[in-house]
């Protein structure tokens, strides 16, 4: 397993899901609703790290407001 270099911006399936620790399926679900940014170049999808951080740190911060 290899660390994910934090200055990279757009990172394969299989890195963003190391990186959340969400299901491909999730990802593309998130990707399909427009959570998520991503970039399609011929077949290889690539997902913008930036708005999936942002995605998870939305999500930690209402869960904080639910206690």
């Amino acid at each position: 397993m290899h660390s994910m270099d934090s200055t990279r911006e757009w990172v394969s399936y299989p890195e963003a899901e190391q990186y959340c620790g969400l299901s491909h399926t999730t990802i593309w679900r998130l990707v399909t609703n427009g959570h998520i940014k991503s970039a399609r170049v011929g077949r290889s999808v690539r997902i913008h790290l930036p708005s999936l951080r942002r995605f998870m740190e939305e999500r930690a911060e209402a869960s904080r407001g639910d206690h």
